[in-house]
């Protein structure tokens, strides 16, 4: 996707940027693939997919949930900064959280964060388990996303717990996502979710499937949740 129809593309949603945030986009690929070289951040490195892949894939979050509102997000296992940091660029008001659990990425984010001058972004290393337990930071967003991290039962032991009641958690997911929607039933009922929506569409150019899927936080999570680091990877509720 040329730079040209990636901006067009966001402008036929309602998403219009500005000189200012298409350099930012410019700027931020530099960067990725500046660092990727010293460390594994992304296997895509070419302009026109970078573009596609990264970019495009992470704003359609906001063709299906409103940005324009005030937010707190946090972004879980972000890597490279994907899908907040697009969105953060397109949304600059939102109040921003990230949390990975690799220092290299999160010292990659602070170089990129401080070089887009992005304003209200906080960096947390930690384990999604361990960082959902903090007393400060546990029930306190208005939305949690995660992109292509783990199955949705994972996800939501990862996730649900960092959400507010009414607030949202948004899983972006590719062609697999029907059979991971029926495996994870349980999990966010058990949780304290509820499934609000289910978007699917196609990436422009190479067609490929993509999901989007929207949950509510109907009620408090267990305390006991998420269980302690691995546990929800190794046996999903």
């Amino acid at each position: 996707m040329k730079i040209t129809a990636f901006a067009e593309a966001l402008k036929e949603k309602g998403i219009v940027l500005s000189s200012v945030q298409l350099q930012q986009f410019e700027d931020y690929f530099h960067l990725l693939v500046e660092w990727n070289e010293k460390m594994n951040l992304t296997a895509i490195t070419n302009q026109e997919e970078v573009y596609l892949k990264h970019f495009y894939d992470s704003v359609s979050a906001a063709f299906y949930f409103d940005f324009t509102q005030d937010l707190s997000i946090c972004d879980v296992g972000a890597g490279a900064g994907f899908p907040s940091i697009p969105l953060k660029i397109c949304f600059p008001h939102v109040k921003l959280s990230i949390c990975d659990s690799l220092q290299k990425r999160i010292t990659f984010l602070q170089h990129l964060t401080d070089q887009l001058g992005l304003r209200d972004v906080t960096l947390h290393h930690d384990r999604a388990e361990t960082f959902a337990k903090r007393p400060e930071i546990r029930e306190t967003y208005d939305l949690v996303m995660a992109r292509a991290v783990a199955r949705m039962s994972v996800l939501s032991e990862l996730c649900l717990p960092l959400v507010k009641k009414g607030g949202h958690f948004l899983a972006m997911k590719g062609s697999q996502l029907p059979d991971e929607m029926k495996d994870s039933e349980k999990a966010i009922s058990l949780l304290g979710g509820k499934v609000k929506e289910v978007h699917s569409f196609k990436l422009p150019e190479e067609n490929s499937d993509r999901h989007i899927v929207l949950l509510s936080k109907e009620k408090p999570t267990p305390k006991k949740y998420p269980r302690k680091p691995g546990t929800p990877n190794k046996t999903p509720l």
